[in-house]
């Protein structure tokens, strides 16, 4: 799954996206050989061995409650006196047996494999992902039965766990709602077991209890993914019509009745003017795909612009980049992390080989557009400059 069409495969395509997507849950059984590479034991050992995690980047969570920092780690206080806590092997391990579950969140960010499936499902789903990982040793809930703000693809990477299932009790549930969900009174609509290879696809607001009660470790991934809600779609609304002179006025607070009615009116004027625009959707999809940084990582050590060595391997970082292709003038325009580039219609080509997200020398790149390797080199120092590419193989 470290391409959007291994994603698109895997969960359904096109009818997931248009019969289950966002309106109800989804069991994709699956092999272990379908995970392999993402994320192991020993990966996971070497990230807390390694790397400074505090909570609640790291953390422990019993019965709901997530525990005090003292029960399986020591401040240490460097000679600059800068405070970390250095997790304690044996007091952890000890908490994970009495029943804690342990997590860690934007695993994405410090496990490069889980980086390329994240992007990659970024590229498939058209939303922000960040994935948290999720291990657990007993049949003790970590967190209770609980609902979730943002819609979830649950990967099971090793063992097995245990899902209960009910409705959602309120539709659509948001962070910042006026009221909070009910608990569910019901019986679960579903209890399902995921073992090693299995996919869950979990809406918002559907009700879940978690354990590890099948009798092994359980290790498993959650994508969660960024809620794209009306109210995020008017926000983005609002800023389209800045320039207009009614939304620049200030409020006649002090104003006769008539005249802030007058005032009222020109809002809703533009408001729906621009809400009766059948390309709305699709207007804002393009502006927040298009002006999305994606994952924008150094290029060091090329700091002034890439040499023309064709063994030099790059790739573009902004998963949601859109390539039109302007037609009478023979160019073709990148549009990506905010900015929307104009080039001749020869790097095409190239161009849509950048745009998988998978790496590719430029040479290679050089090959599939019919351009020398130094004119490549200049399209992509122009690219790493705009925060939308990067070098991922220095050749060096």
């Amino acid at each position: 799954m470290h391409d959007a069409a291994s994603w698109a495969a895997r969960l359904g395509g096109d009818s997931f996206l248009a019969q289950t997507f966002n309106r109800s849950y989804a069991v994709i059984p699956g092999q272990a050989a379908d995970v392999a590479g993402l994320l192991s034991w020993d990966d996971l050992n070497t990230i807390l061995a390694t790397q400074r995690l505090e909570p609640p980047r790291l953390r422990l969570s019993m019965d709901g409650e997530m525990l005090p920092l003292h029960r399986y780690a020591l401040p240490v206080t460097t000679r600059r006196a800068v405070t970390w806590h250095r997790i304690q092997p044996a007091e952890l391990q000890a908490r994970l047996a009495e029943g804690a579950s342990l997590v860690l969140d934007s695993v994405e960010k410090i496990h490069p494999p889980i980086g390329a499936a994240a992007e990659a499902l970024e590229r498939f789903l058209g939303t922000l992902v960040q994935v948290n990982a999720y291990a657990s040793w007993t049949e003790r809930e970590g967190f209770g039965t609980h609902w979730d703000d943002h819609d979830v693809v649950v990967v099971q990477m090793f063992g097995a766990k245990r899902w209960r299932l009910y409705a959602p009790t309120r539709t659509a549930p948001t962070f910042r709602d006026v009221e909070a969900p009910d608990q569910p009174e019901s019986d679960p609509v579903a209890d399902l077991v995921l073992t090693a290879g299995d996919v869950l696809y979990l809406p918002r607001g559907w009700w879940h209890a978690v354990t590890a009660d099948q009798g092994t470790p359980s290790l498993h991934l959650t994508f969660g993914l960024v809620t794209h809600t009306g109210a995020d779609l008017l926000t983005w609304v609002v800023d389209q019509l800045r320039s207009r002179l009614a939304l620049r006025l200030d409020v006649p607070r002090f104003a006769s009745r008539g005249e802030q009615a007058a005032y009222v009116d020109e809002l809703r004027k533009e408001m729906q003017t621009e809400l009766s625009d059948p390309e709305l959707v699709c207007r804002w999809a393009e502006s927040v795909d298009t002006t999305h940084y994606g994952r924008a990582v150094t290029s060091l050590p090329y700091v002034d612009g890439l040499p023309a060595r064709p063994e030099i391997t790059v790739r573009l970082t902004a998963p949601r980049a859109r390539i039109t292709e302007n037609g009478p003038d023979g160019t073709v325009t990148l549009a990506a992390a905010g900015t929307a580039w104009d080039f001749a219609g020869q790097a095409t080509p190239l161009l849509r080989v950048l745009l998988d997200g998978q790496p590719a020398t430029l040479g290679s790149l050089a090959a599939a557009a019919d351009l020398e390797v130094k004119d490549v080199a200049s399209l992509l120092s122009v690219l790493i400059e705009g925060q939308a590419a990067s070098v991922v193989g220095t050749a060096l």
